[in-house]
This record gives C-alpha cells, sequence and structure tokens, in this order.
C-alpha cells in the first residue's frame, strides 16, 4: 500500500469505534516476535494530561541526547502525529510500508483502529532501535490495547469522570480500570487526588508490591519567585530538586503534569538514564503540545489580528482547568466560544459551564460517528444560556460565523473535542505534518 491507501484502510477499521481487550493485540504480538518485549517502556494512564506528561519526558530526555520514541491519540489532522520519535513524526514510507506489513501478517483477522496503531507504533520503536518508548494509552488501561507491555515505570496522572460508557459509572469504577496498568514491583508515579481514586490506586500498588510514588506526598511543586516554580523530592529514590522552572505550556496544572514527568525522570536515572539539570529546565522550557491550551494569533478580514485559544478539553475536570486558565491567564473584551462535543460525554458538565462565561456561544458538529448533533448541546443549557446560542452544524462556517463576530479585542475559545480542535487548526494554521 502507499500512503493514501494505509490511511483508507485504517480508516475502514472505525476510527470512532471502541472495543476493549488485549486478546487481538497478544496474538498480533506473538505472530511479529514480540516487539513490545524487546522495547524500554513508559506506560501512561489517566484521564487528564497524558499527553502533556508524555511531550515533558520526550522533550527532557531528548535535550539530554536520547532517541525517544512517542505513541499518543488521538491525532488532529494526520494519523503519523501518532507515532514520533524526539520531534520527528513518522515517515508516509515507513508508515505504509508498516500498514502494509501488519494487514498482511492478520489476513482475514480484524482489529479496531487503535489496535492497529498500537501493533504499527511498538513495530515502528522496534525497527528504529529507540533507548525508550512513552506510551499513552488510549482508553482507560486495564483493557487497553496498549496494556501488554512491562514499562520500566507506569504514571497514572488523575481520575475523573469520563468516559463512563466504557469504564463505569462512578469513580471507583474508572479508577479500578485505570489502575489495571500497575504492574509487580514497577514503580508507579502517580497525581490522584486524595478522593477514592486514590484508595483504588494505593491498594492495587499494595496488592502486587509496586512502589508508589505520590504527588505532595513524595514530590513536590512550589512557588520559587515572580514566575517560576521548584520541584523537590522527598523520599530516598527521589532525592533530586530543582529551581527556576518554567513550564512552556500555559495552564496552571501544568506544574502538576511537570511535575509527575521529573518524578519519572528522577526514577529512570536509577535505570541509566542521565538527565542534567540544564536539560530538565530546558526540556520543561521548550515543550509544545498542539491543541492543548494553544494560543492563535491568526489574521483575518480586514487586517484585524484574531486571537484563539484552542483546548481539547472535554470532560468535567478538563472543561474546569479551561476556565481556571481563562480567568487566570487571560484578558478580553468578549468571549466568543466554538464548541463541539461527542455525544457520550457529561454534556451538562462541560458546554453548561463554559456557557456561563461566553457573551457568543456558536455550537456544531465535528467529524465522526459519536459527534453530537448542535440541538442536543443546546438542549441542556437553561433557557436564558440558549438565547445567546448560534447552531451551525457544519463546521467551517460554525468557524466562519465565529471570525465575523470577533474583534481583535476579543479571545475565540474552540474546544469540546479534540476532533474539532483538528478540524480547526487545520483551517487556521495548516496540519503538523
Amino acid at each position: 500500500m502507499n500512503f493514501q491507501e494505509a490511511q483508507d484502510y485504517l480508516d475502514s477499521l472505525q476510527q470512532h469505534k471502541v472495543k476493549l481487550g488485549l486478546e487481538a493485540m497478544e496474538g498480533f504480538l506473538d505472530k511479529v516476535s514480540r516487539p513490545d518485549k524487546k522495547l524500554r517502556c513508559v506506560h501512561i494512564a489517566g484521564t487528564n494530561g497524558k499527553g502533556s506528561v508524555s511531550v515533558n519526558i520526550v522533550s527532557m530526555l531528548g535535550k539530554a541526547g536520547y532517541k525517544i520514541g512517542l505513541f499518543t491519540s488521538p491525532h488532529l489532522s494526520s494519523v503519523r502525529e501518532r507515532f514520533r520519535i524526539n520531534d520527528l513524526f513518522i515517515s508516509e514510507q515507513d508508515f505504509a510500508r508498516l500498514a502494509t506489513r501488519v494487514r498482511d501478517v492478520l489476513g482475514d483477522e480484524k482489529i479496531t483502529y487503535f489496535e492497529f496503531t498500537t501493533a504499527l507504533a511498538l513495530l515502528w520503536f522496534e525497527e528504529m532501535q529507540v533507548d525508550l518508548v512513552v506510551l499513552e494509552t488510549g482508553l482507560g488501561g486495564r483493557l487497553d490495547a496498549t496494556n501488554v507491555v512491562i514499562p520500566l515505570v507506569s504514571v497514572i496522572t488523575n481520575v475523573s469522570m469520563d468516559h463512563e460508557a466504557y469504564l463505569g459509572n462512578d469513580l471507583r469504577a474508572i479508577s479500578f480500570e485505570k489502575a489495571g496498568i500497575i504492574k509487580a514491583q514497577v514503580p508507579l508515579v502517580t497525581g490522584v487526588d486524595d478522593d477514592v481514586s486514590r484508595e483504588v490506586v494505593s491498594e492495587g500498588c499494595r496488592q502486587i508490591d509496586a512502589p508508589m510514588y505520590l504527588l505532595g506526598r513524595d514530590f513536590t511543586a512550589e512557588d520559587d519567585g515572580e514566575h517560576g516554580w521548584c520541584w523537590r523530592g522527598n523520599s530516598s529514590q527521589l532525592l533530586y530538586s530543582y529551581t527556576d522552572l518554567r513550564c512552556g505550556m500555559r495552564g496552571d496544572y501544568q506544574r502538576s503534569n511537570s511535575s509527575l514527568a521529573i518524578a519519572v525522570l528522577a526514577l529512570l536515572a536509577e535505570l541509566g538514564f542521565s538527565c542534567s539539570e540544564e536539560n530538565v529546565r530546558q526540556g520543561l522550557a521548550d515543550v509544545h503540545w498542539p491543541g492543548r491550551l494553544e494560543y492563535l494569533a491568526v489574521q483575518g478580514a480586514e487586517e484585524q489580528t484574531l486571537h484563539y485559544l484552542i483546548d481539547g478539553a472535554h470532560n468535567p475536570a478538563g472543561v474546569q482547568s479551561l476556565l481556571r486558565t481563562l480567568s487566570k491567564e487571560y484578558s478580553y473584551t468578549r468571549l466568543i466560544v466554538l464548541w463541539g462535543a461527542m455525544e457520550d460525554k457529561d454534556l451538562r458538565q462541560t458546554v453548561g459551564p463554559i456557557a456561563e462565561m461566553a457573551s457568543v456561544l456558536v455550537l456544531t458538529k465535528p467529524q465522526g460517528d459519536r459527534a453530537a448533533d448542535p440541538s442536543m448541546l443546546l438542549d441542556v443549557l437553561p433557557e436564558p444560556q440558549q438565547q445567546r446560542c448560534h447552531t451551525i452544524t457544519d463546521t467551517k462556517e460554525a468557524l466562519h460565523f465565529v471570525q465575523q463576530q470577533a474583534t481583535s479585542d476579543d479571545l475565540i475559545v474552540i474546544a469540546g473535542s479534540l476532533y474539532l480542535i483538528g478540524e480547526m487548526r487545520n483551517y487556521l494554521v495548516g496540519g503538523l505534518v
């Protein structure tokens, strides 16, 4: 297959469908000599922050000269974004060649889109002889296709309500699924809150003798001067401290994500991955994660510059983080919001809070079978908020409408789904690859 044929074949596997379980992955990997067993990995799960922790690790170790593979999902504009080595995305040629290999090995056997991309990633990283792979779960953890690996370090960023249709209807059930990535005697770094999620994760570690390193207990992030912050380890395995740190990404919660990444590096240091203080500092400062609280200034009509904040916030915790960032870090005359979401999300607790802040709210429909119709979003809002809403199903028309409404003194927020972010970012500044 060439690249386009490989993309078409992959799309035929129904990107937006979910099937949990490890049998298909285990069966495929057995047929290709188990590349997962030959790779050294960091495995990352959590409701929010997985990507941010991942790119921080890659950036810091990259500064130290290591060749780090990164597998994340979903992508914004091209499937190639899911596969990186340091700052280099997989080439079209390598993607097509490995996709052909996966298809041929499978024969008549069918696997999901995510299983296919996970298999391709493991084959590519083995072929490229990377020093370490940072592997992000797609959904949950226990039955996620990535959970075939035995990592050097595991990470659970946090646990909050999301994907209830697949992971369970309460925090305990969702925490149990995330905790499924914990492996016997493999250290776990986590930022779970002091609630039932911490109980579940702590018990999961205790049962299989996995050391647990907790943000706020075993390592901390504290203010250090006007803009900087410092990281301190408080346990014998984390006897490091760093001062005058800066996060390259916006949002006060990025300190927590960066802190988890530094803790991972401290544990990896015992396994031979050395990283200097300057590597840490520069790696954090230079990291960039498109579509996550990403600020864009784009020239619009009549040569005026329009200001955008695009963010993948799609669950209640993510929306609250977005709202805090808007309150603390931005000033504007009007907040104009373009919102689209998947129908299996908690629509009332996501679009509802942002609607309270918006001067203008435009509801649209991202691509994909699971996308919510704008009328569904409108129905969850109280009558007063509905009065200042506009429903425009076509995303390009919706963006054009928003641009007509805005001036250079306003802030346009685009959020609700990474699928929407991918479409809109492509319109505004083009794709990443």
